[in-house]
């Protein structure tokens, strides 16, 4: 037990360097995790010498990918793919499997092998496919929709695979028409229970469970249900991943569908991570090491051959070139289903133990490859084809060249999109800079000028036009990074106003340093138009109220700095040296200071403002510097917390 534990403990904290190391390389994390179950694996530092032990838990995050995979293709979405689903995707798994099973049995391997080797090599990877697009923005797309079709498609598939092998393994060729009817039947009537009980009853358990206001309650419902639903479908024989997806499709028409989604979400990536690690682990370096050069010929071969194939395949559907060859170019590696049915076949005989390691090589090499793959599918693509690229990929052309006088947005959350509107009503020109890529995706397909991209980098600024720009304004509350926004703007263009939004009032000061024209304090700025609000409602005049405010302003809000603190003031490690403290000092009869004036306390010196004295119960307004301190005075002053509190040990004890 301790052992298993100290195993458990060694491979996480080697997944959390990899991942940091690879994502500082600007890698995938997917990488990372096949690099830490290499690493950790029976190869090299045998931290688990049975990785398969792993596997059933690390099924479950596939289980968790596919549900929330379901949640976006709900039932009428799926049936207006059909052609797509049915069409591409069953000519894409037909053709494929039937020259990859050619292949071997040509070379003398027998029928039932060939078949299964060339079913391994026809899947593709809908973990590494859907997590890399749902990473880049682009899963709603239409040569991500025609690739996610072809992945359903497959999984779909794997259904008659696992349950062939048992077969095949018995009573051999005679048995594959036998085996793929039944696996058929099993099928229909699974899919046909799942798809009843999520129309009919799902909806009604998570309307109950909603109502009872219990976050626990819904995020362990929802993890039942994906669990039950892949749990159900494995009983019959399926695969786990199946019964997941079709218990999201039924739920991603409900209200609930967003939280769903939210709710699995962590579990979904660390399981997923812990997926990827043992797909790592199952590589045998001896092997590749042996056979390394026929691998990797093998890979090149596998990958474009597929490519080829899925372009062939979409074309039995009226479908764009570019987007058949960026299918293509994202479905080529082998998938994560391919090593389960490589394992069972081994188990049951139909496959030896070195065909099964070979394919797992392959798969991981192909697999590792792929993220690059997918960030330039397009750009291969079109490379292919000779054609141009398409605007909704270029995220650089929706910036024209002759595009001036305009405002940078940089942060198009919801404070940059209303000043966008804004800014759209005076028929004004901006462009927007963000790095949420589902955002990204969204605004552009909504026809909203916007880059994909981290905007304190020059060259995203160079893209926007910068040089030729009014105003850049930025939104994010990310004040390390809005300096660095701030630093490249003025080392491209030294007359541009630069505007900057803030949360908090002590940051002011330091993104005035770092060269911003003007900062917007959130909290100060609501708050004065509070004021306005009142003083207008109270019956002064809007002449007055103006220039009161436009003061404030000018004078960076200086009376709106500083509050009484109370029980509820919440001071963190960040803000204990930041935050500005307003806070009454009682002068007691022995306290320090009785007799000498505020000036010779030097509160200046501590940095610490008066902001006012009571004596006799009265306010002493602008209290004079040469005034001498009495007994029972109240002095008013302001600070940060550990200034203020030194300057009342001064005051009371002369310290």
């Amino acid at each position: 037990m301790g052992t298993s534990f100290l195993n458990i403990i060694l491979l996480m904290f080697i997944s959390v360097c990899a991942v940091a190391l690879f994502k500082r390389a600007h890698l995938p994390p997917i990488l990372a995790y096949l690099f830490a179950g290499i690493l950790a694996g029976p190869q090299l530092l045998s931290i688990f010498a049975h990785p398969e032990e792993m596997h059933l838990l690390a099924e479950v995050g596939i289980v968790f990918l596919l549900f929330s995979l379901g949640l976006e293709f709900s039932l009428p979405k799926l049936l207006a793919m059909r052609s797509l689903v049915f069409g591409v995707g069953l000519g894409q798994m037909i053709l494929t499997t039937a020259i990859f099973t050619s292949v071997p049995y040509f070379f003398g391997i027998d029928l039932s092998a060939s078949i299964i080797i060339g079913g391994t090599l026809a899947l593709s990877s809908t973990a590494i496919v859907i997590k890399q697009a749902t990473e880049m923005g682009i899963l709603n797309n239409r040569r991500t929709q025609l690739a996610v079709s072809i992945l359903l498609f497959q999984d779909l598939a794997v259904v008659p695979f696992l349950i062939a092998i048992p077969l095949l393994a018995q009573t051999g060729e005679v048995s594959i028409a036998l085996a793929l009817g039944e696996a058929l039947l099993k099928g229909v009537f699974v899919i046909a229970f799942l798809m009843s009980v999520g129309k009919w009853l799902l909806p009604w358990v998570f309307r109950e469970v909603a109502r009872t206001r219990t976050d626990e309650l819904f995020v362990l419902t929802t993890i039942l249900i994906a669990l039950l639903a892949g749990g159900l479908t494995y009983y019959f024989g399926l695969s786990m991943a199946l019964g997941a997806f079709l218990a999201g499709m039924m739920l991603g028409e409900s209200q609930y569908k967003y939280q769903l989604e939210a709710d699995i979400r962590p579990f979904r990536d660390i399981l997923m991570g812990l997926f990827f690690v043992t797909v790592g682990m199952q590589l045998e370096l001896t092997v590749l090491w042996n056979n390394l050069l026929g691998i990797v010929v093998g890979v090149l071969v596998l990958m474009v051959t597929k490519v080829v194939l899925v372009r062939l395949a979409s074309m039995l559907v009226k479908t764009d070139a570019i987007d058949g060859w960026s299918a293509g170019v994202k479905l080529c590696q082998i998938g994560e289903f391919s090593f389960v049915i490589a394992a069972l076949a081994t188990t049951h005989g139909v496959l030896t133990s070195e065909q099964s390691s070979l394919i797992v090589c392959m798969g991981v090499i192909s697999m590792a490859l792929t993220p690059w793959l997918m960030n330039n599918s397009v750009v291969i693509a079109k490379r292919i084809v000779n054609n141009e690229l398409p605007v909704e990929e270029n995220e650089l052309s929706v910036i024209s060249g002759s595009l001036s006088n305009h405002v940078i947005i940089c942060g198009f959350g919801r404070v940059g999109q209303s000043v966008a509107r804004m800014l759209k009503m005076e028929g004004i020109h901006f462009v927007a800079v963000d790095m949420d890529p589902v955002r990204v995706h969204e605004s552009r397909n909504a026809g909203e000028p916007i880059i994909f991209g981290d905007a304190s980098q020059k060259d995203i600024l160079v893209s926007a036009n910068v040089e030729k720009a009014k105003l850049v304004l930025v939104t994010f509350d990310q004040v390390d990074k809005a300096k660095q926004v701030i630093t490249q703007t003025r080392t491209l263009s030294d007359s541009i106003d630069v505007m900057v939004r803030t949360k908090r009032d002590y940051q002011l000061d330091s993104l005035y340093n770092a060269g911003a024209n003007q900062v917007v304090p959130e909290l100060q700025e609501g708050s004065l138009m509070l004021v306005s609000q009142v003083l207008h409602y109270a019956g002064v005049p809007m002449s007055r109220i103006l220039k009161r405010v436009r003061a404030e302003r000018k004078g960076r809000y200086d009376h709106m700095h500083g509050f009484y603190p109370g029980e509820t003031t919440e001071i963190s490690y960040g803000t204990e040296d930041k935050l500005e403290f307003i806070h009454a000092v009682v002068l007691s009869e022995h306290a320090s200071c009785l007799g000498k004036t505020i000036n010779d306390i030097d509160l200046e010196r501590m940095r610490v403002k008066v902001k006012g004295l009571r004596r006799d119960g009265k306010e002493v307004k602008d209290p004079d510097k040469d005034a001498t301190l009495q007994a029972h005075d109240v002095l008013v002053i302001a600070g940060k917390p550990r200034r203020v509190e030194r300057a009342e040990r001064k005051l009371l004890e002369g310290v």
